[in-house]
């Protein structure tokens, strides 16, 4: 299975999140699994990728020019692909998942858990999106959708939403599941 992951990039964030990205990436590769993540060092990225590759997963990043230019592009990749931008990230990374993970992250997790579900409510994909909610993490973001649900923004039944999950054994039990 293709699992991609959306995480932070960011290497000043308590060590606890960055271990989040150890555990998945050596699941990832202990599991026969590929990782497709976005091709660039730091944070949850590089921990994420490290830990698989040395479990064994194939890697493969994609990345934007801007990245590359600034000095971070990842060197553990088996593939990597080069877009034109983030928008272009976002759709390479999607289609060729089987599986979406999303770790704790900023803007850039967020947007790309966003164009996750949103392309998926429209019909572009049916790839299950899993966000691992780790010490509750993303509670606000759940307070949120389900504020936008109460006031019919969202319908009470989603055609497509992510998988909130609250730990690592959960999370990787869902991607047993996914498999089968």
């Amino acid at each position: 299975m293709k699992i991609a992951v959306y995480c932070s990039a960011k290497d000043a964030i308590p060590e606890e999140y960055l271990a989040l990205g150890d555990a998945v990436g050596a699941w990832i590769g202990a599991h026969g699994h590929t990782l497709i993540y976005g091709g660039a060092t730091g944070g949850l990225m590089s921990r994420t990728s490290d830990a698989a590759k040395a479990a064994g997963a194939t890697v493969i990043g994609v990345i934007p020019p801007r990245i590359k230019a600034s000095g971070r592009k990842a060197d553990n990749c088996d593939e990597l692909y080069m877009v034109q931008n983030m928008s272009e990230r976002k759709q390479i990374m999607r289609n060729m998942a089987d599986a979406i993970i999303c770790l704790p992250g900023s803007y850039g997790t967020l947007d790309e858990m966003m164009d996750a579900t949103s392309s998926a409510i429209v019909g572009e994909h049916h790839k299950p999106t899993y966000v691992l909610n780790y010490k509750g993490f993303y509670e606000p973001l759940i307070q949120q959708i389900e504020k936008m649900r109460s006031l019919c923004f969202i319908p009470e039944q989603e055609s497509y939403k992510p998988i909130f999950v609250a730990t690592l054994e959960e999370l990787f039990e869902c991607l047993q599941g996914t498999r089968d």
